[in-house]
């Protein structure tokens, strides 16, 4: 299993008038862990985009604990629960500074050809990336 962890603190533009942060914001939250878990591979969005493969989300789930507050300093852990094929699974647990859980989410993403707009396997590279963490 792969597990990569990034920090994001709260700004005032996130919450709503309790200064919690906003729940819709929450998905922002797990695209920053993704993307910062990739590019700790050696991938980005980018490079996958520029060799026309594209990684829509196809699901969505969330569960909120306790609200994220103004300031605090997040640590969003992302993990890679299984090698990927045509699709991937990400699982993101939200910590706040004291280390409480506060959200918890999972996302499945598809590799899909932008030439054709159809769900296509993992690129191999990427694949042979993550491999050791779950040999």
């Amino acid at each position: 299993m792969f597990v990569h962890s990034t920090h994001y603190r709260v700004c005032y533009a996130d919450t709503d008038q309790m200064q919690y942060m906003y729940y819709g914001n929450y998905a922002r939250l797990y695209e920053i862990g993704r993307v910062e878990a990739m590019r700790y591979l050696g991938f980005s969005y980018r490079d996958f985009e520029e060799n026309g493969i594209l990684m829509p989300v196809m699901d969505l789930q969330s569960k909120y604990l306790a609200p994220a507050r103004y300031d605090e300093l997040l640590s969003i852990r992302t993990t890679v629960l299984e090698l990927p094929a045509a699709r991937i699974k990400f699982k993101y647990e939200v910590f706040n500074e004291k280390e409480e859980l506060l959200n918890e989410a999972f996302t499945t993403l598809v590799f899909v050809n932008a030439a054709t707009n159809r769900p296509m396997r993992a690129p191999a590279d990427f694949v042979a990336a993550l491999a050791p963490h779950f040999a």
